[in-house]
C-alpha cells in the first residue's frame, strides 16, 4: 500500500521556482530536455518531472541538474555562508534528547 504525502505550499512553490529556474536556464543555453538528461544521466521523463517542480524527484538529481546548468545551490557556492552554519554547528549539542520526565500539569 502506498502512502500519500502532502506537502506545505512554500515546499511546493519553492519546487516549482527551481524547476522554472532550470527550464529558463537551459533554454537559455540552448539545450533540448534530452541533451540536459543524458549530461544528467537521468531520463528525459525525469528532467520533465524536475521541471514542473515535482516532489518526488531525488534531491541529489534536481541539485545535480540545477549545477550543471549554474544555478547556485542554497549557499553552496558562498564560503561565507558556509562558515557561518560550520560554527553554528559547532556550539549546537551533536544529540538532542527528549526530556525524560513527564510533567503532570494536571489541577
Amino acid at each position: 500500500m502506498k502512502i500519500s504525502r502532502t506537502y506545505a505550499p512554500r515546499t511546493l512553490s519553492a519546487l516549482s521556482t527551481l524547476g522554472q529556474q532550470i527550464t529558463v536556464e537551459r533554454r537559455r543555453r540552448g539545450w533540448t530536455q534530452a541533451a540536459l538528461a543524458e549530461r544528467a544521466g537521468v531520463s528525459p521523463t525525469t528532467l520533465l518531472s524536475i521541471e514542473k517542480g515535482s516532489p518526488k524527484a531525488a534531491i541529489g538529481t534536481v541539485f545535480e541538474v540545477a549545477g550543471l546548468l549554474g544555478i547556485p545551490l542554497v549557499g553552496a557556492s558562498d564560503p561565507a555562508a558556509r562558515q557561518m552554519l560550520e560554527e553554528r554547528l559547532a556550539i549546537l549539542p551533536q544529540r538532542v534528547h527528549q526530556p525524560k520526565t513527564e510533567f503532570d500539569d494536571d489541577f
